[in-house]
């Protein structure tokens, strides 16, 4: 394969506001959220009838009918038909992983320009049938003769019509997101004031963010909303404090309502494209995407669920040659506080650091004050697929307003994974 090595430039970003489920978005589809991303992003970078090079879409809560989902929403944005596109999924890493994706493609040469992003909505879940249901249709679709399919019916159950949701749980522990954060914050000694007080970090960070005007150019109306709406200016810690615990309801519980991500609905995605077509197109060039890692843990045998990150950025530094701190910003994705908290002490712990990332000593700790400085996922909220492409999009924009640096992302996923990325300017 050729490969140019060429930089790869983040030209910017769009999203559309992030809701709490079942409300404003109610109804809305992953596709026409998508679409509405992607027609601001062509509509603001004047991209119209363009062909790109690729596209790379994904969420997570999918239904089958959303089989070929990205080349549909290429299909009603505005870009040139001709313009390919291919789903990605990785939990809630999966628009970082299109970002990568895409920016592969081009410091190979492959293609010149690309669009990487995604979203997710609860409110338009993909329900199924009881599998044993969808096996007596299948039976009743192949029979051949009336009396034959009639008997086939006749075998269906009032139990088999229950309805199939979509569970946020771990197949292989049974447990979900939540209940598994609970067990890393009891390992790592993490506390639930420590996690409300970075709660509420996260939410003052927001709302200044946007008095400030950081996310004016960052976000398109959709649906009659203009702003994030999970956001809470007037929150504190004594009301995050009040709040009951949400997965273990005994007095050693810590995770709440306020300390982690709620059901989020909303989408984004980024531009990405060569220095070459960026001038060619008068495109401004806000940083550059440098690399990517992805990573696992073995979290079935008692690894922590959401630890893979400290793996991932233990692998990219070395590879980088560069050491934690060597980062202006840094964008950690806070499914949980308190699984911010378990990577931050992870980072900082020699014994873990050579047990389990195998590293000669710990790569420790990072400064606060230059972590998620314009919110968090816990404040802006969190829709699985989008998250990536918004952090991707928010650094990109604070290298820009800095003129130059460096900035680190971090996405915990499901399924013990993580994906983390290195932006330059």
């Amino acid at each position: 394969m050729r490969n140019e090595k060429k930089r790869v430039a983040i030209i910017g970003s769009q999203r559309i506001p992030f809701v709490k489920s079942f409300r404003e978005y109610a109804r809305t589809s992953n596709q026409e959220m998508l679409t509405a991303v992607v027609q601001a992003l062509v509509k603001k970078y004047t991209l119209e009838n363009k062909r790109l090079g690729d596209v790379s879409l994904g969420a997570v809560m999918t239904s089958s009918i959303d089989w070929n989902l990205t080349r549909e929403v290429v299909l009603g944005s505005g870009l040139d038909p001709h313009t390919p596109g291919f789903n990605v999924q990785r939990a809630c890493g999966t628009s970082l992983e299109t970002a990568n994706l895409i920016a592969l493609k081009i410091a190979a040469g492959q293609i010149d320009s690309g669009i990487a992003g995604g979203c997710d909505t609860n409110s338009d879940l993909p329900i199924m049938v009881q599998r044993k249901f969808a096996w007596k249709l299948i039976d009743i679709n192949n029979a051949k003769t009336f009396g034959e399919r009639l008997s086939k019916i006749f075998k269906i159950r009032p139990g088999d019509l229950t309805p199939a949701y979509p569970g946020i749980v771990e197949p292989r522990t049974h447990l979900s997101m939540g209940q598994h954060t609970e067990k890393m914050v009891k390992e790592w000694n993490v506390t639930r004031q420590e996690q409300d007080q970075l709660a509420y970090e996260s939410h003052l960070k927001g709302a200044k963010a946007y008095k400030e005007g950081f996310y004016n150019e960052l976000i398109t109306p959709f649906k009659g909303v203009s702003r994030d709406t999970i956001l809470r200016e007037d929150t504190s810690v004594e009301k995050l404090s009040k709040l009951k615990t949400a997965f273990d309801k005994s007095d050693a519980g810590t995770l709440t309502a306020g300390n982690s991500t709620i059901y989020t609905d909303g989408a984004a995605a980024v531009l990405l494209a060569s220095e070459e077509f960026a001038r060619q197109n008068s495109l401004p060039v806000q940083a550059f995407f440098a690399d990517a890692e992805a990573a696992a843990v073995d979290f079935v045998h008692g690894a922590g669920l959401l630890m893979a990150p400290t793996l991932a950025v233990a692998r990219m530094l070395k590879r980088n040659n560069l050491q934690l701190q060597d980062f202006d910003y840094y964008e950690i994705h806070e499914a949980f506080a308190g699984q911010v908290l378990c990577t931050l002490k992870a980072w900082e712990s020699e014994d873990y650091c050579k047990r389990v990332i195998g590293i000669d000593k710990a790569l420790g700790p990072i400064d606060r004050t230059k972590m998620n400085v314009k919110g968090g996922s816990v404040a802006l909220g969190h829709p699985f697929g989008a998250t990536g492409a918004r952090v991707l999009g928010n650094m990109a924009k604070l290298l820009e307003q800095k003129r130059s640096g460096r900035g680190l992302i971090s996405v915990c996923t499901g399924g013990g994974m993580g994906v983390v990325a290195i932006i330059e300017r």
